[in-house]
Parts: structure tokens; sequence; C-alpha cells
């Protein structure tokens, strides 16, 4: 490659929220049906770029949020932020460049929000730049998928990376795992305006962790196939949803975003945890008309809550419930029109 001027790499991926028919888009449910809504705030990833990789400190991760740079040694096996360095191992960067890379959101880890798939999109579509050709959004997303099952061995679903790479409101029909379209849900301004309006995301304050209960559950829904009835359940809110949407009829998708959650809870009772059902409470209240537990659920994360017509009694409604407990916080959000964007620029003088 032709030596050129440091030069900087900016990458950006929305998070997601409202994921109704979740757990139906993994590899022992086989088929899914999903529905999800792109929003800011965005992950972030800042690559500084030069021509000079023969040195020790060729790639440096900058972790922001954690308050930790280092340099990334690659005969130690992905050891601080194993997700971070399987995909900069993943995108088989050329080793004649040398690069920082800067990973900031301001929405928090563990929040069941897409998070960690939002970064690693926003990293890989960074990468890419410096990679011969151009992936596709979709090509994006799996790559990131992958490196989560294949690389690290997690379990994962393909929603979050979907919705990161595309934003905006969308179904996802997973015909084969992990194989899926994305069908964009477009509406017009009022509708989107509505929608981004009523919408509130709630923090509960402490990160989502995958536990046993999570464990249990995958084990009893492998041992009951594709087709048992908590996974079609939970796959019916998905198209409800949709169609809720391109109607304009937001009772018709907080019932749908409602019943989710009860299809959550059979799944398993600690699905909501007590945090969760305590700002469900306050929610109906003050008459919202849905709310989902977003990601898996179990301890921690968030819920995505769509409020009624007056804003007024969703700002009230949002004191209320910051004030029923210290660690419970409002994260402001509005929906993301586009998903992956990267561009670049060269370092000022």
């Amino acid at each position: 490659m032709t030596a050129r001027k440091p030069f900087i790499i900016n990458s950006i991926a929305p998070i997601r929220v409202c994921d109704n028919g979740g757990w139906t888009d993994t590899w022992f449910a086989g088929h899914g049906r999903i529905f999800n809504i792109g929003v800011y705030p965005y992950a972030e990833v800042q690559l500084t770029v030069s021509s000079d990789g023969d040195h020790e400190a060729r790639i440096i991760i900058n972790a922001e949020n954690y308050g930790e740079r280092y340099v990334v040694n690659p005969e130690r096996h992905w050891d601080k932020h194993p997700l971070l360095e399987a995909a900069i191992e993943y995108m088989r960067v050329p080793g004649d460049l040398s690069f920082e890379v800067t990973i900031y959101s301001e929405a928090p880890g563990g929040a069941s929000t897409g998070t960690s798939a939002a970064v690693t999109v926003a990293l890989i579509g960074a990468l890419d730049s410096l990679t011969p050709g151009r992936l596709t959004p979709h090509e994006v997303a799996l790559a990131a998928q992958r490196i989560e099952t294949e690389m690290l061995r997690q379990q994962c679903g393909i929603q979050d990376q979907l919705c990161a790479a595309y934003g905006g409101i969308n179904y996802i029909e997973m015909h084969r795992y992990p194989h899926a379209s994305v069908s964009p849900i477009l509406v017009p301004n009022s509708i989107w305006w509505e929608l981004e309006r009523r919408l509130a995301l709630i923090y509960l304050g402490t990160s989502h962790q995958s536990s046993s209960v999570h464990e249990m559950v995958i084990r009893g829904l492998e041992n009951a196939g594709p087709e048992c009835p908590q996974l079609q359940d939970l796959r019916a809110t998905a198209p409800r949803s949709r169609d809720a949407v391109y109607a304009g009829d937001f009772a018709a998708l907080g019932q749908a975003m409602a019943d989710n959650t009860e299809a959550q809870r059979r799944l398993h009772p600690r699905l909501i945890s007590p945090g969760h059902q305590r700002v469900i409470d306050i929610a109906r209240a003050h008459g919202a008309l849905g709310w989902k537990v977003n990601g898996a659920g179990g301890e921690g994360g968030s819920v995505t809550i769509l409020c009624g017509d007056v804003s007024q009694v969703k700002r009230t409604m949002i004191r209320d419930i910051e004030q029923e407990n210290a660690l419970f916080r409002n994260i402001p959000l509005y929906l993301s029109r586009h998903g992956l964007r990267v561009w670049e620029r060269s370092c000022s003088a």
C-alpha cells in the first residue's frame, strides 16, 4: 500500500430497542420473525491510521468507556476485550498499517440494547476501509455475528447485528439460521416522529448478565424444538408490530410489546426481574400503551416503554421511575434513519 499521511476513519452504528420476537433469531429456534427499532445513542469507533506498521505498538485499543488504553499483543489471545481483539484479527488489516482504535458509546454496556453488537458492527465497518473491497451492511452484520459465535463461542442471535448495520425500523425474517432477510419499515414522517415521541428507554442501572436461567431456558427450547408454543408466541408478536407501525396504530404496537414481555415471562419467571416489573407497574399507572423487557430478559438491562398521547404524562412517568430507585435512569433516544455509517478524513496539521 502506498505510504500516505495519517488519516482518521469514523464509524457509527445504532443500538436497538423493542425487539419483539427476540429468542427466535437463534440457532435453537431454527427460523424466526423479529421486529426491532434502531435508535441513538449510537456506538462510535474512530481509527487513527498511519503507514508505519512495523513497530511493536502497531495496534492500540482505547476502550474509552472503561478508561483502558493498551497495545494489542498478538501473542496473547484476546485477553482484555475479546470482542474487539477478535474483530481486529478477523478483518486482517494489512501489516504495513498501524492504528489506534477508540471505542465509545453513551449507551451503557449491559443494557440489553445490542450495544456490543453495535460496537462490533461499527468496528468492522471502520476496519473494512483498510482492506480491499467493501462489505455490504448484510455482510458486516454476518461477520459481527460470526465473531461472537464462531471465534468467541458465545450464544448469539442475529437481530442485533442486523439492526446496527441497517438502522431504522426493521422486520427480520430468519428463514434458516443464520440466514435472514431484512425489510425496512418505511412510514410517513408523522408516524416516525410520533413513535419517537412516545418511546422511552429505562435502564435499570445494572448490567445485564447471561445467567444459569438463560442456559436453562436455552436447553428447554432446544429440547422442545423450533415449533414449540413458546417460540411461536414470540414469533407472532413481530408481524403484529410491523402491521401496527404501518397503520400508525400505537395501541396495537403497545399490546404486541406487552404480549412479548409476557411470552418471555412464560419462558421463565425470572426473565422479568423485580426491577423490570416495578418499571412496568409505574408505566402502566401513567397510561403507557406497552412495555418490552429488552433483549432476552433476566437481571439488569432495560425496558422500552411506549407512552400515550400526552408528552407531559411521559415526563412525569420518567420522573416517578427515576425517583423510585436511584439506579433507574432514562436514556434519551431518537430513531435512527441510518444504520452503519463510515467516513474518512485527513488528520489536521
